[in-house]
Order: structure tokens, then C-alpha cells, then sequence
């Protein structure tokens, strides 16, 4: 858990990138014999089941998610009027207004699930991987180079994650955390290097995975014990302790995807 992806000004994850070529194995890679539509409505319901998008939450704009996605307007749109259809989102008018999550599964939630994250389970899980052991790569340096200030900052950090409601708000809690930790490490070469991996783990959103509603509270307070260790770890300089621990957490993504593509089972004859 916990995704550093910082957007400029608005503290917000990064996006992928609008241009050059996709990572090998990236999600960004469409389907074969499967319409460019097709495949971004199926990657809209799973950032929704996922948890990357919870309920209540507003989606990008359709020029935002086109850029993140690497397709036009009009298929961003005809994929959102797909979503409000099945009764996944709503859309208000409006100042204020846009796409927003109304259910996180329906009953036509489990055909996208399976065929976005099945076709690419290999990568994902190889990824994945890769994200734990930078995490924990990243945690050490946090705990041999963090000073003061990043005790302080973290300290804070982790006091709004705690007090946090379930959600929404203890996802950007979270997010913010991490954020902290990765700025302790005082190594731009290793947060570059985790911000692209982790853009491959995202299926279409800027925000962390945060599982389903159903498990949410219990990840949350699991999440809540590893942090509290992790954050003592750092701050009291032990850096062999703060690595083990960041490892053993991040896997909970892994976990949550696991979940849903189980959740999904296999593709209805």
C-alpha cells in the first residue's frame, strides 16, 4: 500500500506518460483482438473493484484519463457511458460535477475484471515484486539518512493515517505517508525508479489500490500496525528492521489483486 507518485502542485501521483513507448508487459498495452473501447472500459471497472477509484470518488476529467490512458476523448467517453449503464457511475452536471463511483462490483464487473488482470498476471506479479524490495530498499535509506525534520513529518504522517476515516480519506493518508517516507530516503534516483514502477501496477488511476469495501477496514488496520512499525523503525535508526517491515507490506498489494481476480473466477461460458 501506499503509492508516492506526486503530481506537480496538487501532491497527486504522477500520471504515465502521454507519449513514447510502453514499458514491456505495461498495462497500457491493449488486448489482442480486443476494441481500443472495449479494453478501456474494462480497465475503468477494474480500477473501480480494485479500489483505485472508491465509491464517492470523482474520476479524472475525459482529458485527464485520455492522457493517462493513451486514447482519445471519445473512447474515454463512450467507455464512461458504458460504466453509467451498468450502474458503476453517476454523472452530475454542473460546477462541482463529473463522473463519480456509485458501486465498486456489479454483476458485469466480473468478465473486465478477469480479462484485465488474467492476460497480464504474469507482469503484474513480477512487478509487483519488484515494488517490495525497492520499498524496502527505499525504507533503509530512509532510516540511515532521515533527519529531524523527517521524523517530525513522519510523525505527523502517520497520526492522519490513524485517525483517518475508513476509505477516501485513509487512502490520501496513506498516500501521503509514503510520500514522507520515500522523501526520507533523500534519493531522487530511487523514487524515480519506484514512481514508474508503481505507474505499471496502477490499471487507470492515480490513486492506490485500496481492495474491496467489503475487506477494507481490516486492510486498514493491518496497514495501520505496519506503518507504526515501520515509522518507529526509521526513526530510531534501524535500518535492517525498517527494510524487512516495507517488504512484507507492500506484498498487500499483491494480495488485493489476488483477491479480485479470484473474486472474478473464471470467464462465464
Amino acid at each position: 500500500m501506499g503509492d508516492p507518485r506526486q503530481a506537480p502542485a496538487a501532491g497527486r501521483p504522477l500520471p504515465r506518460p502521454t507519449s513514447g513507448p510502453d514499458p514491456v508487459g505495461s498495462l497500457a498495452t491493449p488486448l489482442a483482438a480486443v476494441s481500443r473501447a472495449d479494453e478501456i472500459t474494462d480497465r475503468l471497472i477494474t480500477a473501480i473493484a480494485i479500489g483505485e477509484y472508491l465509491p464517492g470518488a470523482r474520476l479524472p476529467s475525459e482529458r485527464e484519463l485520455a492522457a493517462s490512458l493513451r486514447v482519445g476523448r471519445m473512447t474515454v467517453r463512450a467507455a464512461i457511458a458504458t460504466l453509467v449503464s451498468q450502474g458503476l457511475l453517476e454523472t452530475q452536471r454542473g460546477r462541482g460535477g463529473g463522473s463519480f463511483v456509485r458501486e465498486q462490483w456489479t454483476s458485469s464487473s466480473k468478465a473486465s475484471v478477469h480479462r484485465t488482470l488474467s492476460a497480464r498476471w504474469e507482469v503484474l506479479r513480477d512487478t509487483c515484486e519488484a515494488v517490495s524490495h525497492l520499498q524496502g530498499t527505499i525504507a533503509r535509506a530512509a532510516a540511515e539518512k532521515r533527519t529531524d525534520a523527517d521524523v517530525t513529518l513522519l510523525q505527523q504522517r502517520l497520526a492522519a493515517f490513524r485517525e483517518a476515516e475508513s476509505g477516501p480519506q485513509s487512502q490520501r493518508a496513506d498516500e501521503l505517508l509514503h510520500i514522507a517516507i520515500c522523501a526520507a530516503a533523500h534519493n531522487d534516483t530511487l523514487q524515480s525508479v519506484l514512481f514508474e514502477l508503481e505507474s505499471r501496477v496502477s490499471i487507470a488511476a492515480p490513486a492506490h489500490l485500496w481492495g474491496s469495501t467489503a475487506g477494507m477496514r481490516a486492510m486498514e488496520l493491518r496497514a495501520l500496525a505496519d506503518h507504526e512499525n515501520l515509522i518507529d523503525a526509521i526513526c530510531s535508526r534501524r535500518p535492517d528492521d525498517a527494510s524487512a517491515i516495507a517488504l512484507e507490506h507492500a506484498r498487500i498489494d499483491l494480495e488485493l489483486l489476488e483477491e479480485a481476480l479470484q473474486r472474478a473466477g473464471a470467464p462465464d461460458a
